[in-house]
């Protein structure tokens, strides 16, 4: 089985980014062979990042958070990930980033797509988690899902989320078929070099 892991990207109240983790989830769980489980950030309430070294240390001690090796254990359990992302000025949200920051070695060699929305339909803050994903070497896919603006004040107006969900299958598809390429390019690549 391959593990994808969607990573609900955003803790706040009446938060959006649970709506499409879960819309992306149903649609990797369809595939076969693959396992989809559902990392919310909400669930592992890690303090800001605060270590006196960077978990890429070599030979560096396991944190002794509980939270942090729970969250650790399940980076290191996925093959690959969806990152479900909103926008805050121009980038992703803190409490993704410092999830991100708290891992290396688990997420090393796996494949990533993304879900966004938010101003530009949260393109910018996929670009700039492209960019530190790649420093982590996880290698970001170029399809994505970018949610309209007015898919996003639909959730907050009441209105019909899953209508503006749904015209975005085509670009759900092509986010999986091409993540799971690279996971399972990546997953060969890994056991034969262990």
């Amino acid at each position: 089985m391959t593990v994808i892991s969607v990573i609900v990207g955003s803790t706040r109240d009446g938060r959006f980014s649970e709506k499409p983790a879960h819309w992306i989830l149903q649609h990797l769980k369809k595939r076969d062979g693959v396992d989809g489980r559902l990392l919310d950030l909400r669930d592992y309430p890690m303090p800001f990042f605060d270590q006196p070294v960077s978990p890429a240390t070599p030979g560096r001690q396991p944190y002794e958070n509980e939270v942090v090796q729970r969250w650790t254990a399940a980076i290191a359990q996925s093959d690959g990930f969806v990152f479900v992302t909103p926008e805050y000025n121009y980038g992703p949200s803190a409490v993704l980033k410092n999830a991100i920051d708290w891992v290396y070695p688990e997420w090393n060699r796996k494949a990533a797509g993304f879900v966004s929305y938010g101003s530009a339909m949260g393109a910018r803050s996929v670009q700039q988690l492209r960019q530190t994903l790649i420093e982590l070497q996880i290698a970001p896919i170029r399809s994505s899902v970018h949610i309209p603006v007015a898919t996003l004040w639909a959730h907050y107006k009441g209105g019909d989320v899953d209508a503006g969900l749904a015209e975005l299958e085509k670009p759900a598809e092509m986010l999986i078929d091409d993540l799971l390429w690279w996971t399972a390019a990546l997953k060969a690549a890994r056991a034969s070099a262990s």
